[in-house]
């Protein structure tokens, strides 16, 4: 019953994301909205850690498995990347290295903050 309260934390923010995105018809996805609205919970402590902690671990020990699903739409659209080898490595290789600043500059700034 424990991780079915926090599955509905987490769930409750992703469809509030959803229902704020078709509502105010913004563009930005609901997924991203609920993802923002869920950090704004935790970081005002309007929801503790504590309350999410334990389906969060389970949910990253399964992250791997979820993959698998854009892993088969790739291979299945395999013969549409045919020629473009080049273009969608430098693609990968472009957004990579962007992750990574991005995600270095936000952990610095969050450490700071903190």
């Amino acid at each position: 019953m424990k991780y079915l309260k926090q599955l509905m934390i987490i769930l409750g923010a992703y469809f509030l994301g959803v229902i704020l995105e078709l509502v105010f018809k913004l563009p930005i996805p609901g997924t991203v909205i609920g993802l923002i609205l869920l950090f704004l919970a935790l970081y005002f402590k309007i929801i503790k850690i504590e309350m999410i902690e334990d389906i969060c671990e389970i949910l990253i020990s399964f992250m791997s498995f979820l993959f698998v699903p854009a892993g088969v739409g790739l291979m299945t659209s395999f013969n549409m990347l045919k020629g473009k080898v080049i273009a969608f490595s430098v693609i990968i290789f472009i957004s990579t290295i962007v992750v990574w600043v991005v995600t270095a500059y936000v952990v610095k700034f969050l450490r700071k903050v903190c």
